[in-house]
């Protein structure tokens, strides 16, 4: 790295607590096989004073997903020859079951089984073990899409490999994790903490910002395969030393899960294995991100450059935004300022996907709301709006989204946007034959809220606004997972009498769940039943 180069990431490393304000964090870089910079600022815990430090173990999250596939490999070689597993998992299902190749992919089609817990009565603070995952995936009768077909991302994936790899082998995934990565790796503190109620090391998770203040998050999952290992900013500097390491070994594990991934009809995408594929300052990286409640991670590494950057906080703020700037600071990178947008974009729109899509338009960016999380999106030279994973076109009234990860083209129609709707009208009793559950709205005034109950119990009231004629938003921001959901679309369907008869409930992580209405008004009790 050159003495530029090295100053520029100094600066960056240390601009860090100021960009993404929170209670603590760590970050570290890899170049040319040697560790070059490391950082740590803040407290693992405010209320002791605990102060944050490289062996301090933290919640790497769904970056686990990658030593998932690793061992898959490294276990049982050829995955195929598990797919006709895959069944025992799902017996209900009724369409083409997905193989484990596609698992890995994110290519199954299975809807989020984090997102499903909420319509299955979840509270965000409550326990799920070990026991409540599977019954959850047996009720699944369809997915959103034909496996090998789209992009999703699905965290019941990973969980589904996870137990196919230790029956199969009779060996815990931890000690797999331990010999065949961990021990060559020199990750000598990494460990399995799938129950998370109980960080290491005294480590403490925040939610907040600094508008409202952060407070301690509450976590009370169990999760195995999908995420689950906890790890130092030393352990993982050593991981991205033994990739480097074996970046030119066609044996080497990490090599063997980075070759690109591509879809069933040989378009190339942007997962596999777990890894997510990126490009940033023109070179291709791979890496993952990971969240829970009051903690995000992410690692990348550039097999080209010879370059890895690891960072982890214990709250809740932008960590691909962080490595992302370290890594321009380290290659000497700079952006371009970004062009004024010419004339507003702002609207609505809804796909075939039944998501609705929203656009505001700022002076040189504007926000797409589709996905999870916000996007934001810059306009390029040929009038589009783009971001790392999407690209809108417009022409007319017409408005196209190509999601290349997702293997997605698709055009939009607007939605004329509305200002108030009749809750009266919506409320009432439904039931979800796809998830064995039920969902009551509930009109309060002008209002209206929705409730979910099934297999985990009776969830909270979750507020929802019209968005437009029949389609309405419902708002959940805080679940068991982390990030939640964000906004649902549901679509009201009528009768020939113009009486509502059902909806489409989805969001990004679960689309396309078909209600009926049952009754227009609630149990006597205000009680549902799963």
């Amino acid at each position: 790295m050159t003495e530029i180069g090295h100053s520029a990431l100094e600066a960056a490393l240390d601009a860090l607590p100021k960009q993404f304000p929170g209670p603590g964090g760590v970050a570290g870089v890899v170049k040319d096989g040697r560790i070059v910079a490391t950082r740590t600022w803040g407290y693992a815990d405010l209320d002791t004073g605990q102060i944050m430090t490289t062996s301090t173990r933290l919640p790497i999250c769904s970056i686990s997903k990658q030593f998932t596939c690793a061992v898959l490999l490294a276990a049982i070689e050829d995955p195929a020859r598990l797919d006709g597993r895959v069944a025992e998992f799902l017996p209900n299902f009724e369409g083409t079951l997905p193989t484990v190749r596609q698992l890995c992919d994110n290519q199954s089609g299975l809807r989020d089984y984090w997102a499903l817990t909420i319509l299955q009565g979840a509270m965000a603070e409550q326990q799920f073990s070990r026991e409540d995952a599977l019954p959850l995936l047996a009720r699944m009768k369809t997915g959103h899409f034909e496996p090998g077909a789209h992009y999703s991302y699905c965290n019941c994936n990973y969980r589904i490999i996870c137990e196919l790899i230790e029956t199969e082998t009779g060996e815990a995934i931890d000690e797999l994790y331990r010999r065949h990565i961990w021990e060559p790796a020199g990750m000598t503190t990494a460990v399995l903490t799938p129950d998370t109620r109980r960080p290491l090391d005294g480590v403490v998770g925040y939610e907040g910002s600094d508008a409202t203040g952060f407070f301690p998050a509450q976590n009370a999952i169990y999760w195995i395969g999908d995420a689950g290992i906890s790890a130092s900013l030393e352990d993982m500097m050593s991981y991205e030393t033994w990739i480097d390491a074996g970046r030119d070994d066609e044996r080497n594990l990490y090599r063997r899960i980075s070759v690109p991934p591509g879809f069933a009809d040989g378009t190339p995408a942007r997962y596999g294995y777990g890894l997510a594929h990126a490009t940033i300052a023109g070179l291709p990286f791979t890496g993952h991100s990971g969240a829970l409640r009051g903690f995000r991670a992410q690692r990348l590494n550039s097999r080209d450059a010879r370059l890895s950057v690891v960072v982890i906080f214990n709250h809740e703020a932008d960590c691909f935004a962080a490595a992302t700037a370290l890594i321009k600071a380290a290659l000497c990178a700079r952006d371009t300022a970004p062009a004024q947008i010419p004339e507003a974009w702002d609207g609505q729109w809804i796909g075939p996907d039944g998501l609705l899509s929203r656009i505001e338009t700022g002076r040189n960016s504007a926000m797409l709301r589709h996905a999870t999380a916000a996007e934001k999106m810059l306009l390029t030279a040929q009038g589009d709006l783009a971001a790392p994973n999407v690209v809108l076109s417009r022409k007319g009234g017409l408005l196209t989204m190509r999601r290349p990860g997702e293997n997605i083209a698709t055009e939009l129609v607007a939605v004329p946007e509305v200002s108030s709707g009749n809750a009266s009208d919506i409320a009432g009793r439904y039931v979800s034959d796809e998830l064995d559950a039920e969902m009551m709205i509930e009109a309060q005034g002008s209002a209206a809220f929705a409730r979910f109950s099934g297999l985990l119990g009776q969830g909270r009231m979750e507020r929802m606004a019209p968005a437009g004629l029949d389609i309405w938003i419902l708002a959940t921001r805080r679940s068991m997972d982390a990030p939640a959901p964000g906004d649902w679309t549901v679509v009201f369907k009528r009768d020939e009498t113009g009486n509502v008869s059902g909806l489409t409930l989805g969001c990004w992580l679960a689309r396309n769940i078909t209600y009926v209405r049952v009754s227009a008004s609630l149990p006597e009790n205000g009680v549902m039943t799963g």
